[in-house]
């Protein structure tokens, strides 16, 4: 939980490091020096210039928020983990303030699951079906006689002959307690029904929830049931459930009852018995692996016993492609089924089935998967056995597929993919230019102090900052067309120099007084040319390296006549 944290506080950090340039484990007196420093040439009372004035009020304000929370060491404990959003967290004033950091993630993850908790009782999880069945058998089953006599008889007759719609919404009442309510109509030829359920769910512990549920529907009349899941072992857990049906022909009582065990770390074995209207006895092995997924079920009961087998191969590819294939065999007949899925955008998942069986027929199953709502469509194309339909049930939908996804799929998510960086590119625009304009208040207001100390360092031939530069630089001479994305901040640098010396401490320069960064998420780098006892330096420090100058090394050596 803490890393998906961790990356929505990186948007908006400040490095507060950065900004005092102390190195993470900078003690009290380090941090109170350099807080000095920087108080003394932001102070507002030393400005005139309203201007200069409120800007300076400005960037006081933000150092004196980088020493409160570093110099307390709960506040930089919880600042070093979670970063500055991590402050904001309601309840950290009543969390006992001597804890370790791994105390302190451990009350920070409790006080996000108390607020997600919050937020899940003002949410309510929507989830839906729309299943609408196709009747074309006309296109494969027709016959010629019969249409030569009917008008327009040349073409088929395609009927929608049966539709399903159901609902249902969660709405959490406590921590423990959760209300659902769902609902569904059918029609089928001309005739339908609809049914209404309540659901109420008690969480009793780690290891076991119930739930009570209430319906009634025009033709099976009221329900009304239970259901418990319990966790046995670790790898072993039970649900039993119970329900009575009060239908015009008197009580139907039901039960079922099943329990399953990990066999493996992929592998789960089921098993299943259910009394009442349908009786069964059912066992299944489920293997689900990263590459696949592989069911074996065998039911028994009267007169639907059946043995089924499928398989699912997963590509590992962006899409998430899908290609499965199963068999069901039993005393109703026998049906063989081959399909595809495919993740047609960031929400929505598409997948086609080719159902082929004695005596159904042939029927091409259309499911189209978005967000908690799902559509399927069955288009019944034969009742017979014909190579014509299952030739056009598989390749129809991969024709249809590939033109859609040429000439809409694709269009369309490259223009919301452009539409994306577009946006970022704006809003990284607009906080370049925030913290450009921050960058350029905090070098006018260093000037007159820049020039006391250039004054200094000048009298006794110290350290002279001549040229600064920060950002990304460009020296391939295959990247001539690539423009370089630098600054100049020669004089922030120049107002850090004390007693002809540079320290910069281990972090980011982006966040120095007077920085900025003209390249966000590319790599950065810091060019300098100074001068110390007369001679000439160059150095070439990458962003987060720490720098001390003047050195011997950094020196530029006179070219020999």
């Amino acid at each position: 939980m803490a890393a998906s944290l961790d990356d929505d506080f990186e948007s908006d950090n400040q490095d507060y490091y950065s900004l005092l340039n102390v190195r993470k484990e900078a003690t009290l007196e380090e941090l109170k020096g350099s807080y000095r420093r920087l108080c003394m040439l932001y102070h507002p009372d030393k400005h005139r210039d309203p201007e200069l004035k409120s800007q300076a009020e400005q960037l006081f304000n933000q150092v004196h928020q980088a020493y409160e929370v570093l110099s307390d060491a709960h506040s930089r404990a919880i600042y070093d983990i979670f970063g500055k959003k991590g402050l904001e967290v309601e309840g950290w004033e009543v969390v006992e303030r001597k804890r370790t950091p791994a105390e302190i993630r451990e009350e920070y993850e409790r006080l996000q699951r108390e607020r997600e908790e919050r937020r899940l009782q003002q949410r309510t999880n929507p989830k839906g079906t729309i299943s609408v069945g196709v009747d074309a058998t006309d296109l494969f089953d027709r016959y010629d006689e019969d249409f030569e006599e009917m008008p327009g008889g040349g073409f088929p007759h395609i009927e929608i002959n049966k539709m399903h719609i159901s609902q249902s919404i969660e709405a959490p009442l406590t921590n423990t307690d959760t209300a659902v309510l769902s609902g569904s109509l059918s029609t089928h030829n001309g005739t339908g029904g609809g049914n209404i359920n309540m659901t109420v769910r008690r969480v009793t512990s780690a290891k076991g929830w119930g739930e009570l549920e209430l319906g009634a529907g025009d033709i099976l009349g009221p329900l009304i049931g239970l259901k418990v899941f319990r966790n046995i072992t670790q790898r072993c857990f039970l649900t039993a459930q119970g329900g009575l049906q009060f239908s015009p022909r008197g009580l139907r009582p039901s039960c079922s009852m099943m329990t399953a065990r990990h066999l493996d770390q992929n592998t789960m074995g089921y098993l299943q018995w259910r009394w009442g209207p349908s009786s069964a006895m059912t066992t299944s092995l489920v293997r689900d692996t990263k590459s696949s997924h592989f069911t074996l079920a065998l039911q028994l009961a009267v007169p639907h016993s059946y043995l089924m087998m499928s398989y699912q191969y997963k590509f590992q590819d962006e899409d998430q492609t899908k290609v499965k294939g199963s068999m069901k065999t039993g005393w109703f007949g026998t049906v063989v089924e081959y399909g595809a899925e495919r993740k047609i955008s960031r929400h929505s998942v598409l997948s086609a089935t080719v159902s082929i069986g004695v005596p159904q027929g042939v029927t091409l199953k259309i499911k189209l998967a978005r967000a908690s709502q799902t559509y399927l469509f069955p288009i019944h194309l034969t009742d017979q056995l014909l190579p014509s339909a299952v030739f056009y049930a598989t390749v129809g939908p991969l024709l249809v597929y590939m033109v859609i996804h040429r000439l809409v799929v694709i269009p369309y998510t490259q223009a919301q993919k452009e539409q994306d960086l577009e946006l970022q590119r704006k809003s990284s625009a607009v906080d370049i230019a925030k913290k450009k304009t921050e960058a350029e208040s905090a070098v006018l207001l260093m000037q007159e102090s820049v020039r006391r100390i250039i004054e200094a360092e000048e009298s006794k031939m110290g350290l002279i900052i001549l040229n600064a530069w920060y950002g990304k630089f460009v020296s391939d001479t295959s990247q001539k067309q690539e423009k370089a994305k630098v600054i100049d901040v020669t004089v922030p640098l120049q107002c850090l120099v004390k007693d002809s010396k540079l320290i910069l401490a281990e972090a980011s320069k982006a966040g120095l007084p007077g920085f900025f960064d003209p390249c966000v998420g590319e790599e950065k780098s810091l060019k300098l040319l100074y001068q110390f006892r007369g001679v000439m330096h160059q150095v070439i420090s990458a962003d987060t390296e720490a720098l001390r100058i003047p050195k011997q090394s950094h020196r530029i050596e006179p070219e020999s006549s």
